[in-house]
């Protein structure tokens, strides 16, 4: 952690900051307000001990300017003249704990570890609460494939260290939550698992997004932003579809992975990182490399440890497992007592070809679960493409209709597609556009979906 101490003893502030140094953190040390303030502007700090009587100033009117400038940084009092009343007026006013004078190294180390596993505990939360509101089936990372089980063994395997590791498959093959699971398994698992969307946002915002940035850096930028390779300090920075990385920002990822340094937008200070780096992508790098679209020695870097996770047409003997607990997941979340899937459908689940791989199986069992009317999932629950023993009925060159084969296309590209907007941008459309389109189909044939 970075901790401020601020005191206007230079010999408290010396041995203190020496013995915070020796546990393992960083320090910077400030006689009073003015470079206290200058310091967390400057960059923030995880720990503020802060002096009560300070010369010149009040500590306690200087804590809530500290926690005005920065308000997740977590403050501690400490003074020569302790008491109850004082100690009250420091909680009250924000403080994470009092410390009388004289105290020891013993003490503050008491501190700064309860400090840090209160925020291992927000982190842990902050994880089980994305879970939770994901929406998804738990997956139980077993299979009898062997192409995915030598998948998941190296996978697993590499969590151990701090290898980079490169998820590499069709889009919807579960590579974010195989990345989440490898995090889970590290050395860093009770850091934050923070993940990047790296063609959700332009060249600039991505940058910032992944760095942070210094206030005025670029238009609109009206305050510092830490970024996400600050956020996951300690843990693990999941990078989901590396392979639309831009190539101006490709050189500042290899420094981050080669260096451990990087700097936020707008500033030239060099940071440090202690990250883990799992990246993901459905596209071909190498041949990405040889378009001159992917940088060569980025591309090297990332593929320490690489796998590639079969798409779930070629997982014949895990789909029914698969299918039966994302059953199990929405029956209970709706509170259906559905039992099981037909015969018909069973038969048009092994045929059909799962072109948005897991996910469009969810996707799938979500919605034959809301149209269920009885104990079994029965192919009238089922999207209008299973109609065909599990193929679509409708094919280019079948005899139907453009608007038959464009709704088709739509449909397939909605359930493979992580949401509705890159959904939109696959099909070359913006999203209202989208939008009504699937609501003329709802009204037409019965749902879109």
């Amino acid at each position: 952690m970075r901790i401020l101490i601020v005191d206007d003893d230079a010999g408290i502030r010396k041995t203190t900051g020496m013995a915070v140094e020796l546990m393992g953190h960083q320090v910077e040390l400030a006689p009073g307000g003015a470079r206290a303030l200058k310091i967390i502007g400057e960059e923030p700090c995880d720990v503020c001990f802060l002096d009560v009587n300070l010369v010149g100033e009040n500590g306690l009117d200087l804590l809530e300017k500290i926690q005005k400038a920065q308000p997740g940084i977590v403050p501690v009092m400490f003074t020569a003249y302790a008491n109850i009343s004082t100690a009250v007026e420091a909680m009250r006013r924000g403080a994470f704990d009092f410390i009388p004078k004289p105290f020891t190294p013993d003490q503050i180390r008491q501190v700064l570890g309860k400090i840090e596993r209160e925020r291992k505990l927000e982190q842990r939360v902050r994880q089980l609460e994305s879970q939770l509101t994901a929406g998804a089936p738990e997956i139980d990372f077993e299979s009898t494939e062997p192409a995915m089980q030598r998948a998941l063994q190296i996978v697993f395997k590499a969590a151990e260290t701090q290898a980079t590791i490169l998820l590499l498959g069709p889009s919807g093959t579960g590579k974010s939550v195989l990345a989440r699971e490898a995090h889970r398994r590290g050395a860093q698992r009770d850091g934050a698992f923070v993940t990047v969307n790296c063609p959700s946002l332009s060249r600039e915002l991505l940058e910032s997004e992944l760095f942070g940035h210094v206030r005025g850096a670029f238009t609109g930028a009206v305050g510092d932003t830490t970024g996400k390779v600050a956020a996951a300090e300690g843990g693990t920075l999941f990078l989901d579809e590396i392979g639309e990385l831009p190539l101006e920002i490709q050189p500042k990822l290899l420094r981050l992975l080669q260096e451990r340094e990087y700097e936020r937008v707008g500033e030239p200070k060099v940071r440090r990182a202690n990250v883990r780096v799992i990246a993901a992508t459905n596209r071909d790098l190498e041949a990405e490399v040889k378009a001159g679209r992917f940088r060569e020695d980025l591309f090297y870097r990332l593929n320490v440890i690489n796998v590639a996770l079969p798409p779930l047409r070629g997982r014949p003997g895990d789909l029914t497992r698969l299918a039966d607990a994302a059953l199990q997941f929405f029956g209970a979340g709706m509170g259906k007592r559905v039992k099981g899937f037909s015969p018909e459908v069973v038969e048009a689940f092994a045929r059909y070809e799962w072109p948005g791989n897991l996910r469009e199986l969810r996707n799938v069992i979500e919605r034959a679960v809301i149209l269920s009317s009885g104990e079994e999932i029965a192919m009238a629950d089922l999207p209008e493409q299973f109609s065909s023993c599990g193929g679509s009925a409708v094919q280019v060159g079948s005899p139907v209709t453009i608007e038959q084969l464009e709704n088709e296309h739509i449909r397939r590209i909605v359930a493979s597609a992580k949401s509705l907007e890159l959904a939109a941008r696959t099909l070359g459309i913006d999203p209202a556009t989208l939008y009504r389109k699937r609501q003329k189909m709802a009204g037409g044939q019965g749902s879109a979906e």
